[in-house]
């Protein structure tokens, strides 16, 4: 029995839907434990692109269950539009796919109320992906919410209707012009329940403990990344959930003695979509041939990502909150073409070189102290094994495992699965 997980470690966006995918073959179980609809997971193999939203990424391999746990917040209007882009693949969702009764339900009021919150904020807005995943969260701790569970209850409309009239005078409080027709979209909310209820719903604590019981390998899955938990990361600017290691105990049932691997997804660089600090942020040439060259707009909002290099100072922090045992960079063909490469290994913090993670990053207390590496010219994409690599990225590679203390054991050179160096 093993329980591995795995993580981004930077501002989300790192690659870990291929990771998952190219790993799940050694996993009879693949588990989501937070996150929304926001978070779209890339997987590409011969020649289609696939973007999932709620759905683990493991759903392409035939021998996988995929759980999404009660940590993850479902649109059921989104998940049914993901169900059916997957009818076409010929996969056995009914079977390969379980939900857990405590994973709570996204309405159209929640999507409404986050407009209208982002909206009445102005300039200070926090980049929001306006998918009604933060008003979710909140009903949640404000103990307001519903859950998958509560669909099997004859009263669920009741509950239902008590929510959303309270989100409307909720709406209306912000007074802020949202125009939308309430009727239509629950007339689609509703109709997106009925095909919800097709599903296995189940207990997922109780599941969870009798999978690791019966000996059960398990892959739990998380989105967004390290920088944006709701405790540990840039701070408004972040998710609603713990997106680090501990979420995945909070979010599946698991209890941390269990957990084995802790798998760490990073960039060759780094990537911010939406507002929040960022000190090694490029705002020049280089900046905008990484993004070019990295596709680096957003699978599920098309949201272009902001661009800097990479932040060991970040990197560390993250490693460290979450105990990452293995790490695994991702793009590092995006950087091949640059004759100098920067890696941030300290910050100017209040005019003193610090290398922790301080509370606050804002540019004015913070100015990244750069270490500068040789580039290399060579196209990475073709290449298959470590020793092939051009010894200016093993020293890039061999520099970053020194400084973090963990070792790097896979090297992406592409977005298809077989690009994927093992060291």
């Amino acid at each position: 029995m093993t329980v591995d997980l795995l993580l981004g470690l930077q501002w989300g966006d790192e690659g870990k839907g291929k990771i998952v995918d190219v790993l799940t073959s050694n996993y009879d179980i693949i588990a989501r434990f937070q996150g929304g609809p926001n978070a779209g997971h890339t997987l590409e193999f011969d020649g289609i692109k696939h973007v999932l939203r709620t759905i683990p990424s493991g759903i392409f391999h035939k021998n996988s269950i995929n759980i999404i746990g009660n940590g993850v917040v479902i649109d059921p209007v989104v998940f049914q539009k993901e169900i059916e882009g997957l009818a076409k693949f010929n996969l056995d969702i009914k079977s390969k796919l379980i939900i857990s009764r405590k994973a709570h339900l996204i309405l159209p009021t929640h999507r409404l109320l986050d407009a209208a919150s982002e909206a009445s904020k102005g300039k200070a807005k926090i980049g929001s992906t306006l998918k009604g995943i933060g008003p979710t969260y909140m009903d949640k701790t404000g103990r307001n919410g519903l859950r998958v569970g509560d669909i099997e209850l004859e009263d669920f409309k009741d509950r239902y209707r008590a929510l959303a009239d309270k989100h409307e005078a909720m709406i209306a409080f912000y007074d802020v012009a949202i125009q939308y027709n309430l009727a239509e979209l629950e007339k689609e909310f509703f109709e997106a329940i009925e095909e919800l209820k097709k599903l296995d719903f189940i207990d997922s604590e109780e599941y969870m403990y009798q999978a690791q019981k019966a000996g059960k390998s398990i892959l739990c899955e998380g989105a967004q990344g390290s920088l944006l938990d709701v405790d540990f990361g840039t701070y408004p600017f972040v998710t609603s959930s713990n997106t680090t290691a501990a979420g995945a105990c909070t979010g599946l049932g698991i209890a941390p003695n269990k957990i084995k691997e802790v798998y760490g997804i990073f960039k060759a660089y780094v990537t911010r979509v939406g507002s929040g600090p960022f000190p090694t942020e490029l705002f020049d040439e280089v900046g905008a041939t990484m993004a070019k060259v990295g596709n680096e707009f957003g699978s599920v909002t098309g949201r272009q990502r902001r661009c800097g290099w990479l932040d060991l100072v970040a990197l560390k922090y993250a490693v460290q909150v979450n105990g990452v045992t293995q790490l695994m960079m991702m793009k590092g063909d995006v950087l091949s073409g640059f004759e100098t490469l920067k890696v941030c290994t300290e910050y100017n913090y209040k005019g003193q070189n610090i290398s922790h993670f301080p509370y606050n990053i804002e540019p004015e207390n913070v100015t990244p102290v750069y270490k500068e590496f040789k580039g290399w010219k060579a196209d990475l994409t073709g290449l298959t094994t470590y020793e092939q690599l051009p010894i200016e990225l093993k020293e890039y590679i061999e520099f970053i495992e020194e400084e973090v203390g963990v070792p790097i054991k896979i090297v992406s050179v592409g977005p298809d699965r077989k690009q994927t160096i093992t060291k």
